[in-house]
């Protein structure tokens, strides 16, 4: 069986790492918990693991350990440079979750994480919570203290699960909301990427063709043509590879200047309407971008409704974490109302973005007393039709994008070979 190298700690905070033999690692876990520990960190040990099992050992590894921290601190990138991954942040929650629902004081559970964290601005974060909340602030107040990691989405939660006395539940639910957050983001970039990775190498194949390979059959036609005009067709691909030089160029900076002009005009509230408004419009991606939009805002309302969280502020909330400033404009328009006294399901439809199903579903919430748990059934409807629109998406573009490319790449050849067939022709007629 294989071998695993832990750290996990007991009931009272004691931290004990070792190694042991299990099938899997949910299977070292178990081992783990039957033992009474609770398991932060379970990862394959390799050949010459130099991980203790003893306080001597320990002891023993304490130089080295503290040789390797200073190296690292030698080698780690400025701090404006470093940032903690979504995956760090969910692995963090979770384990988090874990320690305080097995009863481990927080303070105590932010020191042991903090200790096991290679990322070292979450590691630095940890230290400065846990001092934070032994000097008299809560959980929320600490994690105020780092906007870069935390956002307000995760402080409310937090803050509504300390009130409630559910820290542990309101984590667990945290990380499982990241995790799915996270999977739709990666299969909306995904489908993004095929045409991108496509379009790209279409680009370098038209490049090496216009740079290369016509000026050589250009010199080639002048030797056989011997003065007669060439087709029409290659006449226009000689002279595009003649001025190629100058118009790549030109192209690759009008595209570099428009990217850098749609950043800055995306840190624009009017910019960053008209953008959305477009990205939700675009043919065969609008639809994709509008039903992770729609996810997003009924799975993070619902989580934030769950937790405990007041309506108002939770529509506040989701309004600022959206990331699509139309969907934000709407979510306001949805917390004005709410704010007058209305319902939430008729303020949703006279905005005109939201779908006849969520209205309806959103009313029977309102009206059953089941808002959040409403909420979350539509998120992971929308979750499934994400999944439907991807999977169609490449279906529909990856044929489309090759006969593109084919008809690029052909116009050329046949270009290429029109001036040969006359000459061919002109000699058989001889």
């Amino acid at each position: 069986m294989p071998k695993y190298k832990f750290v996990a700690v007991d009931q009272k905070g004691k931290e004990y790492t070792g190694n042991l033999e299990a099938a899997d690692e949910s299977g070292a876990e178990a081992k783990l918990r039957e033992k009474g520990l609770f398991p932060t960190s379970v990862t394959p040990a390799g050949g010459g693991s130099k991980a203790a099992s003893g306080k001597g050992k320990g002891k023993g590894s304490k130089k080295p350990a503290g040789s390797n921290a200073n190296l690292q601190k030698e080698i780690q990138m400025p701090s404006f440079m470093q940032k903690v991954s979504p995956k760090q942040l969910m692995a963090f929650t979770r384990q988090l979750a874990t320690l305080v629902n097995a009863g481990l004081p927080l303070v105590r559970g932010l020191q042991v994480l903090g200790r096991q964290e290679k990322n070292p601005l979450l590691k630095k974060s940890l230290r400065e919570m846990s001092d934070s909340i032994e000097g008299g602030s809560n959980f929320a107040e600490a994690l105020v203290q780092h906007p870069k990691i935390f956002d307000k989405l995760y402080v409310n939660m937090v803050k509504a699960g300390e009130v409630g006395g559910v820290l542990d539940k309101v984590l667990l639910s945290l990380a499982e909301f990241m995790e799915k957050v996270q999977k739709i983001k990666n299969k909306v970039k995904g489908a993004m990427i095929y045409p991108i990775v496509v379009l790209s190498l279409t680009m370098l194949i038209l490049a090496f063709l216009m740079i290369v390979i016509i000026p050589k059959f250009q010199k080639i036609f002048e030797d056989i043509m011997q003065g007669k005009p060439l087709p029409w067709l290659t006449r226009q691909v000689v002279i595009f590879s003649e001025n190629f030089v100058v118009i790549g160029p030109i192209i690759v900076v009008v595209v570099i200047l428009l990217s850098i002009a749609l950043k800055f005009a995306k840190k624009t509230q009017k910019g960053a309407y008209v953008i959305d408004w477009v990205k939700l419009r675009m043919p065969l991606f609008g639809s994709l971008f509008m039903k992770s939009a729609i996810g997003r805002f009924s799975r993070t309302l619902g989580e934030l409704m769950d937790s405990g969280v007041p309506v108002l502020q939770a529509l506040t909330i989701v309004g600022e974490t959206s990331g699509n400033a139309v969907v934000e404009s709407a979510i306001h328009e949805v917390h004005d109302a709410v704010k007058e006294g209305e319902n939430i399901a008729p303020t949703l439809d006279s905005t005109n973005i939201f779908p006849p199903m969520v209205i309806s579903m959103v009313e029977v919430g309102e009206e059953t007393g089941e808002l959040p748990q409403m909420l979350k059934r539509i998120a992971d409807n929308f979750d499934d039709e994400v999944d439907n629109a991807v999977a169609g998406l490449t279906s529909v573009i990856e044929p489309l994008l090759i006969v593109f490319l084919a008809v690029i790449v052909g116009a050329i050849v046949i270009a290429l070979f029109l001036p040969l067939i006359g000459i061919i022709e002109g000699l058989n007629t001889q």
